[in-house]
Parts: structure tokens; C-alpha cells; sequence
């Protein structure tokens, strides 16, 4: 149920934004948009109270899953994120939002998804904490590489203003873990939903600000964004098939490969003065994922996995 709470909040969240955008603008003369960074902190702390070494026994247990995931990740969808940007012939903006959110890590909500799926959670959440330490070196690398026909990219600019949104906050976060081991569990219980409220506001915010240029390519954008995310499903799923991974590191590939950290992408466009534009795709990947990851894993959680249909 809690996964499709999450759903609903953000399907609610970015329609109001298109209906009264005026309330997620500014309140007075304060802007909102500069409330997208220190959200995506908040939300990197709180994953990072949650973090520990347990979360990377599956490098030990299962390099090749891990590797296999952590490889489909970063080059799955960034290269169906080109591909898709220079097919549809968005503005030069617009596209590079597209391909931002195909070179970001995997999303907060795959171990989630993972969960519903009988996924390996271990698996997803070795892969998604992997993916996002990585994200400070890979995600501007491959923005220089495939975005910078269509935008100047920084890499330098771009992988500092990503190491303060997920690095800092997160090594704070398993400081805070570390030193009130006993005294995390509030945080435990309620960041989750700290979470959920923060990115439902962040996709308000970017949803607001970028209205006009959804109202002219909205739809367009939107089939090009479903496109990218079940690719990532389909191929993720057959890529792991292909390298012989079990049934359930096959789902949890899928998923982490399919659902990206829309998140973090938003909060770089935000960092690039271009939030209203290369933030549009990010936005609208938010609520898409969530939407079809619910479906995807409600769908698979009727179905036994090899493995268990073998055991019995």
C-alpha cells in the first residue's frame, strides 16, 4: 500500500502543479525552486541514517549481480536517452533533460519495488547505493559525452554541485547512523515519508516552473519518457536473462535499471540555471516510473521465481 501512496502523492503532486502553478513559484519574493537542493540533502541524509555495511554484502556474496547491474545502469539508459532525445527533435534543452535522467543512478524507490516483486533486495539495495556513490563521477561524464551536443556541460561544476547533494549529506547521515545507533530508529520510521513528501514537492516546484514549455511538448515528452523508462525495464530484465543471473537478480536488475533518481536529476538542472527546461523530463520521469514500477512489481509478485517454483 505504501508504494502506491507514493504514487498517488505524486500524481497529485504534479497535477496541481499544472493546475495552479502560481502557489509553487514563489511565496512573496521567496523563490521556491531554491528549496529543490536542500530537499534532495534532506532526503540523501535520511538514506544515508539507513546505510550500513550490511547494505554492500551482496559485492561479497554476488560481485557478478552487482556488476552486471552497476554496468546495465550506467549505459542502458543513458544511450537510450540519447537516442530518444535526438529522435523526438526537442529544443537542444529539453533533450538534454532526457538524457540527464538516463545518466542518473537508480532511484530511492527500487528497493521498494524490489520489495513488492520478490525481488533480491540485497541486491537492489547494494545496487542503488553503488550507483548513487558512483553518480559524482559517472553522471557528468556521460552528460560531457552524450548532452554536450546539445548543452555546454561543466563536469567539474556538475560533480562538485553532485557531490553536495548526495555525498555530503549522505556521509552526515552515517555519521549520525554511526555515532546514535541506538537513537536512528525514529529516523528509520519517518524519513521514508520525509522522503516522499520532499520529492512530491520537488516534482511540484519543477512541474510549476516548467508549465508553458509542458503545455507545447508535454505529450510528446511523455510518450518519449514512458519509451525510456520500460526500455530500461525490457532491457535491464534481458541483459541480466542473457548473463544467466537467477530469476529474482533479473527482476531487481530490471527495476534498478528502469527507475532513476529523478531527484538528483532535477536538482542539477536546478544547479544549471535550467530547471524550467532540462528539469522537464526529470519531473515527468518521477511520476511515470512510479506508475509503471508499481504495476511491474505488483505484476511480478504473483509470479514464483525459478528458483522458488524449483524448490517446490
Amino acid at each position: 500500500m505504501k508504494s502506491y501512496l507514493y504514487t498517488l502523492s505524486i500524481i497529485v503532486a504534479a497535477t496541481l502543479a499544472m493546475i495552479f502553478p502560481e502557489y509553487f513559484t514563489q511565496v512573496g519574493d521567496f523563490q521556491l525552486k531554491t528549496l529543490i537542493v536542500p530537499l534532495l540533502q534532506i532526503i540523501m541524509f535520511g538514506m544515508g541514517t539507513t546505510m550500513s555495511p550490511k547494505d554492500f554484502e551482496a559485492v561479497v556474496k554476488s560481485p557478478k549481480s552487482v556488476v552486471i547491474g552497476l554496468i546495465c545502469q550506467f549505459t542502458i539508459m543513458p544511450i537510450i536517452g540519447y537516442t530518444l532525445a535526438t529522435s523526438f527533435n526537442f529544443p537542444p534543452e529539453i533533450a538534454a533533460g532526457v538524457i540527464l535522467i538516463g545518466c542518473s543512478p537508480s532511484g530511492l524507490a527500487s528497493n521498494v519495488m524490489a520489495y513488492i516483486a520478490k525481488a533480491n533486495v540485497a541486491l537492489s539495495l547494494t545496487i542503488t547505493s553503488s550507483a548513487t556513490l558512483l553518480a559524482p563521477i559517472l553522471t557528468p561524464l556521460l552528460m560531457k559525452l552524450l548532452g554536450g551536443a546539445f548543452i555546454e556541460v561543466d563536469f567539474f561544476k556538475m560533480m562538485v554541485e553532485i557531490l553536495k547533494i548526495i555525498i555530503l549529506p549522505i556521509g552526515v547521515g552515517l555519521i549520525v547512523n554511526k555515532v546514535f545507533r541506538n537513537q536512528t530508529e525514529f529516523l528509520n520510521k519517518y524519513m521514508p515519508l520525509v522522503s516522499m513528501a520532499g520529492i512530491a514537492l520537488i516534482i511540484c516546484i519543477i512541474t510549476a516552473a516548467g508549465r508553458e514549455s509542458l503545455l507545447k511538448v508535454g505529450g510528446v515528452l511523455i510518450i518519449c519518457t514512458l519509451i525510456h523508462n520500460i526500455s530500461g525495464y525490457l532491457l535491464g530484465y534481458w541483459s541480466a536473462r542473457v548473463l544467466k543471473l537467477p530469476e529474482q537478480d533479473c527482476r531487481t536488475v530490471a527495476i534498478e535499471v528502469g527507475l532513476q533518481n529523478g531527484g538528483l536529476a532535477s536538482g542539477i538542472a536546478l544547479q544549471m540555471g535550467k530547471v524550467a527546461t532540462v528539469g522537464l523530463a526529470p519531473a515527468l520521469f518521477g511520476p511515470i516510473m512510479n506508475i509503471t514500477g508499481s504495476l511491474l512489481a505488483s505484476w511480478w509478485s504473483k509470479k514464483p521465481t525459478i528458483d522458488s517454483s524449483q524448490n517446490k
